[in-house]
């Protein structure tokens, strides 16, 4: 897969950016009293997920891209359930919770359909090995 020069043309990175702005702004309507609870979890894992797609961007390779995406998405699903618990607690409106839900699916399709993508070429790239060959290998290095 041919990388964008920037990380920023990568719509996964747009998106990401988009539903961080979104959680800050809703994260700004928690009570005064979850400053160093819902609020920095929130606004930590919504920073993560765009700064691990660029960072993973810079990565030399395919295999860090790929380790950095797991990241973000790992950071996303965190982001979801925070803000879940916020909804359930009662802090969110039903209304803002579901499109920030929505909008986080739509980026995590985006990291799955990038993961996919980046697996699918590193295998087209891979010289097949012959499982005779590997298996020969393997005992030469076991003798060594």
């Amino acid at each position: 897969m041919a990388r964008p020069k920037s990380y920023r043309d990568l719509i996964v990175w747009q998106k990401s950016m988009a539903l961080a702005r979104q959680a800050y702004a809703l994260s700004m309507t928690l009570p005064k009293n979850e400053t160093y609870g819902l609020l920095t979890q929130i606004r930590r894992a919504a920073v993560s997920v765009p700064s691990n797609v660029a960072e993973g961007h810079g990565r030399l390779t395919d295999l860090q891209f790929r380790h950095f995406l797991g990241n973000a998405r790992g950071s996303l699903y965190e982001l979801q359930t925070q803000i879940e618990l916020a909804a359930d607690i009662g802090y969110f409106d039903n209304e803002s919770v579901r499109e920030l839900l929505e909008q986080s699916s739509e980026v995590a399709r985006l990291i799955n359909g990038l993961l996919a993508s980046l697996s699918q070429y590193e295998q087209a790239t891979q010289p097949a090995v012959n499982s005779a060959s590997s298996a020969n290998s393997a005992t030469k290095r076991l003798r060594a």
